[in-house]
């Protein structure tokens, strides 16, 4: 038994609580994977995880056992990374999920290019606007777009954008301009969610302030909202990545420039208490790098 890989199966089983889920993620049979696990629970002399028919829990020997394993791990592919020198290539499989609209429009060019720079690294790319639970997924790393992340979780700032009040000229000829956040009560409103009535935060005199809109439509699509702006359904609220291209078409106008949305950050998110392999690093600072401090979309 090669006892780092059975403890490596070990962790993903316990972490994803499936054999069958390791097995895919892995491209092993499962009867493989149990057969690790139980070899493991043999050579410790200790039952790790209780099973049933509907569901795997770990034992008490089981919790202890899977921290210890993940220290271990973790320590030795830090010890690998330090001693494979830095021309080491990066090299191996990165599964990754991306949100659909930023993805398709920004990240699908230049996960084109990294494989082609980097040919020892394969990328599995999931477009998917659902936050998936990384370690139940088998993720390697997702990219998040948000104005707060969870303080928990181990991210990488990859760039940042705008959040703007967006209307089309036609729609504001027939219904006025809003001069303050205020005025949108009066206004037809596009929200990007599942309740009829939303706020939307404005910075006003250093301070939010949340002010509550009428969403005429709703959708969970930046795209589809960016669309019925511009044939003159309402104003939207989106982030600058989705709007940049009407803007600059003129097609859509910013309105209420004075009162600025919160910035939006765009972060890589890791699955936590598990060591960064050296490929995983190697993208994020590709992107990071790719999109910048100030992207293409918020320029000119």
């Amino acid at each position: 038994m090669d006892r780092l890989s059975a403890m490596d199966v070990f962790v993903r089983v316990a972490e994803t609580g499936s054999f069958t889920a390791v097995a895919d993620h892995l491209g092993l049979a499962r009867s493989m994977v149990t057969r690790q696990v139980s070899a493991l629970e043999a050579h410790l002399g200790v039952k790790l995880i209780a099973r049933s028919t509907r569901s795997l829990k770990l034992t008490a020997e089981g919790e202890v056992y899977l921290e210890r394993c993940r220290e271990i791990l973790g320590l030795v592919g830090a010890a690998e990374g330090d001693l494979s020198g830095g021309d080491r290539r990066p090299r191996g499989p990165i599964r990754i999920s991306v949100p659909v609209s930023f993805g398709v429009r920004y990240l699908a060019p230049l996960v084109a290019e990294f494989v082609n720079i980097q040919p020892e690294v394969s990328l599995d790319v999931d477009y998917n606007d659902r936050q998936v639970n990384l370690i139940e997924s088998g993720i390697d790393m997702a990219v998040r777009i948000t104005s707060q992340l969870d303080p928990t979780q181990v991210a990488r700032r990859l760039s940042t954008s705008r959040m703007l009040t967006l209307a089309s000229p036609d729609y504001l000829a027939r219904h006025g301009r809003p001069e303050l956040p205020q005025d949108l009560a009066a206004h037809h409103c596009l929200g990007y969610t599942a309740s009829a009535r939303s706020s939307w935060p404005f910075r006003v005199d250093g301070e939010t302030l949340w002010v509550p809109v009428k969403s005429r439509l709703q959708s969970n699509s930046g795209d589809a909202l960016v669309d019925a702006c511009q044939r003159g359904l309402g104003i939207c609220r989106q982030p600058s990545f989705i709007a940049a291209p009407a803007l600059k078409a003129g097609l859509l106008e910013a309105i209420l420039t004075d009162y600025p949305g919160p910035e939006v950050g765009i972060y890589a998110v890791f699955p936590s208490n598990r060591y960064l392999p050296t490929r995983v690093r190697a993208l994020a600072d590709y992107l990071a790098e790719c999109l910048g401090p100030v992207p293409s979309w918020d320029q000119g």
